[in-house]
C-alpha cells in the first residue's frame, strides 16, 4: 500500500493552483470538472501515482472559504536547502510563519508556510532525497 493523494478544499482553485505551481513549484497534473454535483478536482504534484503521492484541490462551485477545526495538522514537502527554499517562496509572494529553523527537541530544520486558505505546508531540509519529490533550490 502507499499514500496516493491527500485533498484540500479550497475557496479559489485557480488562486491555489497558481499558489502550488508558482511558489512551491509543483506540476498541474490533471483536473476533472465534474457539474452535475458542482465540483472542481487539480490534481498537483511533483510527480504522478503511483511513484509520487498528489496533492489534489477539490473546488465546491460557491463555496469559498472552509473551517480550519482543530484536527488538521499540515503537509510537509522537503527542501534541500531550506533558507533558500523560504527566499524563493517569500520572493514568489507565499507567506512564511515560521522561520527556518531546528524542530524543538531535536536538529531537523524546518519551517512553515501557510497557502491562500490557511492551510499549513511543512518544509523539511533533507540534503539526502535523492528519490525526489521535494522542492530543490
Amino acid at each position: 500500500m502507499r499514500i496516493l493523494h491527500t485533498m484540500l478544499r479550497v475557496g479559489n482553485l485557480q488562486r491555489s493552483i497558481d499558489f502550488y505551481t508558482n511558489v512551491l513549484g509543483m506540476k498541474l497534473l490533471r483536473t476533472s470538472d465534474n457539474p452535475e454535483y458542482k465540483y472542481t478536482l487539480a490534481f498537483l504534484g511533483y510527480g504522478s501515482n503511483p511513484d509520487h503521492a498528489e496533492l489534489e484541490l477539490t473546488y465546491n462551485y460557491g463555496v469559498e472559504s472552509y473551517e480550519m477545526g482543530s484536527a488538521y495538522g499540515h503537509i510537509a514537502i522537503s527542501a534541500d536547502d531550506i533558507h533558500a527554499t523560504c527566499d524563493g517562496v517569500r520572493a514568489a509572494g507565499g507567506n512564511i510563519t515560521r522561520e527556518p529553523g531546528p524542530v524543538k527537541g531535536g536538529s531537523t530544520v524546518i519551517a512553515f508556510i501557510t497557502d491562500p486558505d490557511g492551510y499549513k505546508v511543512e518544509l523539511i531540509e533533507r540534503k539526502d532525497h535523492a528519490a525526489g519529490g521535494g522542492l530543490s533550490s
